[in-house]
């Protein structure tokens, strides 16, 4: 992707799945929700996988282990490996090893899946600021983690010891709805101390480069439902992505995108992987996508014509983001939003 202004969605001619040699998914809101498989996702990355794309799965959640997620898709009819699987605390735990020495104990404030990365990374998980940390390292330790351990970092950032955190997400979903995520926990020792965390996690590079690393991917695509982690994330590595709707991401919040987090394509689910993507052109002083047109008036965005609906949306996002240039959209786009049900 052209690090350049995005201002329309773009076209393929040729299937995602052929365009590109490596899918870098998102888990959360785009293969799974509460843990159950979301609709049309189990079918459509088999037949992604059938036709020669490599498939990774990349989450900022440091908790659960590869394994663990591995299992996990397995069970869901994804089968998967664990080298399939990319996490924040592969990413931290790399960033860590360049910066202490080989063998160094690490302050552990997180899971299970931050000591095997830091284990891979011939690092010695400790409990304690006592036990003479070289790096205090934090990630989502699910809902039972001690408050006491918030104090351990604390304690051992106050002496200087450096501190990383595998990623700064404010909030996790969750089967009962949005629970705090690392990123409210990292502001609570970041609250106590004053200090500043170097982070891994989407959308910064670290991640990225660790993607990268761990799937030899030549022509990824980064597939995400998150404007501010996954097109960001893609953004900032210079690659393609696909947003997929079936997440966190609605149509307002896709026409008030900053250039960053203009994705390359947008699609309902997944299935998009496996179809080409339509191409948005210039029409007199708006852009057309299928038997849409849409145009920025001087408080709203207009659309006229019919046919499907992610065509409306397509040229309503070429409209709005063609409108900011390097800013935010904020022309009133309900009511054509609302046209095509979103």
């Amino acid at each position: 992707m052209s690090q350049g202004v995005r201002t329309r969605p773009a076209g393929s001619e040729r299937v995602l799945s052929e365009a590109y040699d490596t899918a870098l998914l998102d888990l959360d809101g785009v293969v799974y929700a509460g843990g159950n498989a979301i609709a049309h996702a189990v079918e459509s990355l088999a037949a992604a996988r059938e036709g020669g794309m490599h498939l990774a799965y990349v989450t900022n959640n440091a908790l659960r282990t590869p394994d663990a997620v591995a299992a996990h898709l397995t069970e869901l009819g994804i089968p998967a490996a664990a080298s399939d699987v990319i996490t924040s605390a592969q990413a931290v735990a790399r960033l860590i090893a360049e910066e202490v020495p080989a063998g160094a104990r690490v302050l552990v404030v997180g899971g299970d899946g931050l000591r095997v990365a830091l284990r891979e990374r011939g690092l010695v998980p400790v409990e304690s600021a006592e036990d003479d940390p070289a790096a205090v390292v934090q990630g989502y330790g699910g809902p039972e983690l001690p408050w006491g351990r918030f104090a351990e970092a604390c304690y051992a950032i106050a002496r200087g010891v450096p501190w990383f955190a595998s990623n700064t997400d404010l909030t996790i979903p969750g089967a009962r709805g949005i629970a705090p995520g690392n990123g409210a926990a990292v502001q609570v020792v970041r609250i106590a101390t004053g200090a500043e965390p170097r982070v891994a996690g989407k959308p910064l590079p670290p991640m990225h480069r660790e993607t990268i690393l761990r799937t030899g991917a030549e022509r990824p695509l980064v597939v995400g439902d998150r404007l501010d982690t996954d097109i960001e994330g893609a953004f900032n590595g210079g690659v393609d992505s696909l947003l997929v709707l079936t997440g966190v991401t609605d149509g307002a919040q896709l026409l008030a995108a900053a250039p960053e987090h203009r994705p390359t394509y947008v699609d309902a689910d997944l299935r998009g992987l496996l179809v080409g993507q339509p191409e948005v052109v210039e029409a007199g002083a708006g852009f057309r996508c299928g038997g849409w047109t849409a145009t920025a008036g001087e408080a709203r965005l207009e659309l006229e014509g019919d046919g499907a609906a992610l065509d409306g949306l397509r040229a309503l996002c070429a409209a709005a983001w063609a409108a900011a240039g390097e800013g935010v959209c904020e022309l009133d786009g309900a009511k054509a939003l609302a046209r095509l049900g979103f």
